[in-house]
């Protein structure tokens, strides 16, 4: 059968740089941190002090009070991101076929603050069971898409991806393969995460997974920097409107760009960590590629996973040498965790938003942070350190890998008619 073609016609981030799209985008390609020290809770004696905090957001300016109250972050964070996306693309709720829209969400670990607090709540009383009536709609991760879903009035396939990191670039693979196999015309998908709590800072410390540059939160996010230590959590949402071509272009849509691939694959190695030759992850790229129908050389541009840990950077660009061979030299390669940390189920979204708009804009956002350069890094490489590249880019890769060997990519490709 034929596959339909499917695009990107709107866009809604909420981020640690950014409450909205424009602002992200100014804050990506002016190489702003996010990162500063942790307001949500006293962190004093924990390793890690810093996060990348969403800056001045207050969910009730957007949710009625009653209603946020029933939510936990995560699912508030995706409620304004997904109304930004939805008005960006122009859909006209009482025109289409509801039926034929979906929701199809990305979250790691879901309402793990709720979880922490109903769980600390008990452990603090007599003993006697009381909990909140929507402790476990409020914590679901499959909480998020519903509750889009019932907002908007949509009814078809509506569900969560959880594969980690890998979330949302898990979702937009399973939105772009639902509308090319026809069953659906438009999906919202995205991701979203709220981990910036005791529960989350403390267990991947526990792992020794985050950066612990107290001294200096805002320069502690620093991918392919031979002085990286760890990743600084995030949190956060990004959703993007992917709708069939035809349909798209029958309403008169502002198209963004095509959405041509994606690839997933395994590591099959570690809980945590990352194949040392990259093996799932170069995998992951040539599916990518083969999905898409197109060639290494294609490609101009790769946002990478990148996370700023010692072994996940250079395993990720041993294997974009290995898959793109000399070309890999001409690719604008970067890593925006370097502004925005790391958002886990919500990275995939959030960073292919950024690789649609460096397409719109031609222009790269920078890897920020970089000071040492790394002896196991190819110094042919282009990493766009410190500084925004302009780039006529055509087609383009977002990267996306996720504890327990989850590997995603994401291709989108300049509009052709």
């Amino acid at each position: 059968m034929q596959l339909k073609r499917v695009v990107v016609t709107g866009l809604g981030a909420l981020t640690p740089i950014g409450n909205n799209i424009e602002q992200y985008w100014n804050a990506l390609i002016n190489g702003v941190s996010g990162a500063a020290p942790i307001t949500y809770f006293d962190a004093a004696k924990f390793k890690t002090r810093f996060a990348c905090e969403l800056k001045d957001f207050t969910a009730t300016d957007f949710i009625d009070r009653k209603e946020a109250r029933k939510m936990d972050r995560f699912t508030q964070y995706a409620m304004v991101a997904s109304d930004e996306a939805i008005l960006d693309a122009g859909l006209d709720l009482d025109k289409i076929n509801k039926f034929r829209v979906g929701v199809i969400w990305g979250a790691g670990i879901g309402g793990l603050e709720t979880f922490q607090n109903e769980a600390m709540n008990f452990q603090a009383g007599d003993g006697t069971p009381r909990f909140n009536p929507f402790f476990i709609p409020k914590m679901i991760a499959d909480i998020a898409p519903g509750n889009i879903s019932i907002k908007n009035g949509f009814m078809g396939p509506n569900y969560t991806t959880v594969s980690a990191c890998a979330s949302s670039a898990n979702a937009m693979i399973d939105a772009l393969n639902y509308i090319r196999l026809g069953h659906c015309d438009v999906i919202v998908t995205g991701g979203s995460e709220a981990a910036i709590a005791f529960a989350g800072v403390g267990g991947f410390n526990a792992m020794h997974a985050l950066s612990t540059r107290n001294e200096s939160p805002e320069t502690a996010s620093r991918p392919f920097d031979a002085e990286r230590d760890g990743f600084v959590l995030g949190e956060g949402a990004g959703a993007i409107i992917l709708e069939e071509y035809e349909h798209a272009k029958a309403r008169g849509a502002t198209i963004y760009a095509e959405v041509i691939g994606g690839g997933m694959s395994s590591d099959a190695y570690h809980m945590t960590a990352p194949h040392p030759e990259g093996l799932g992850v170069i995998a992951v790229m040539k599916n990518c590629l083969e999905n898409s129908g197109i060639q290494p050389e294609d490609v101009d541009h790769i946002n990478t996973h990148g996370t700023s840990t010692p072994l996940g950077d250079v395993a990720e660009l041993k294997a974009i040498t290995a898959v793109f061979g000399e070309h890999a030299k001409n690719i604008n390669i970067n890593s925006t965790k370097s502004m925005t940390g790391h958002l886990l189920g919500a990275a995939g979204a959030i960073e292919s938003i950024a690789v649609i708009l460096a397409m719109k804009h031609g222009i790269v956002p920078p890897t920020i942070n970089h000071t040492v350069a790394d002896e196991n890094i190819n110094p042919a490489l282009n990493l766009t350190l410190n500084k925004a590249q302009k780039r006529d880019i055509k087609v383009a890769m977002s990267n996306t890998f996720g504890f327990g060997g989850h590997n995603a990519c994401v291709a989108f490709k300049k509009l052709e008619e």
